[in-house]
């Protein structure tokens, strides 16, 4: 699907509604799989409330609830395929607080997270670093373009 989609923004077309049928129908037998994998649980006699699901069944009727927000990426080009990057920008804050402990200051953490930001805002745009730096302390920083 990844790669389709791909070929699709290089045509810089909408994906065909066939093909997005075929896709999520594709995607439901995935789950329909899974679910036969991982059946529901039998009821324990003398054990009130519902049966306790494993993380198998939990993620599967995740993915089955939010079955259109994770087939996003599919019918909106904007939306990543992965949450990678916001992965990546929030671990360096994490690392951050694992070496020194915390942050001595409210003042300090938001002083880094918008070095922070910046840097990760050149590197997106295809920026070299430590040029984007030094014009920044020259007082001339990278301001991206905004998409209308």
């Amino acid at each position: 699907m990844r790669r389709s989609v791909a070929v699709y923004q290089t045509r810089a077309g909408p994906v065909s509604s066939p093909q997005l049928a075929a896709w999520t129908k594709k995607y439901q037998a995935i789950l329909h799989a899974g679910f036969a994998e991982n059946p529901e649980p039998q009821s324990l006699s003398g054990r009130r409330g519902r049966p306790k699901h494993t993380k198998a069944q939990n993620l599967l009727l995740r993915l089955r609830q939010h079955g259109n927000s994770v087939l996003a990426f599919l019918e909106d080009f904007r939306v990543p395929f992965s949450n990678n990057q916001a992965e990546q920008d929030l671990r360096m804050m994490k690392v951050q607080q694992k070496i020194s402990g915390a942050f001595r200051t409210l003042k300090g953490a938001q002083t880094f997270a918008r070095i922070r930001a910046y840097l990760s805002t050149v590197r997106k745009n295809k920026r070299d670093v430590f040029q984007e730096i030094a014009n920044a302390l020259t007082g001339r920083p990278f301001m991206p373009s905004t998409a209308s």
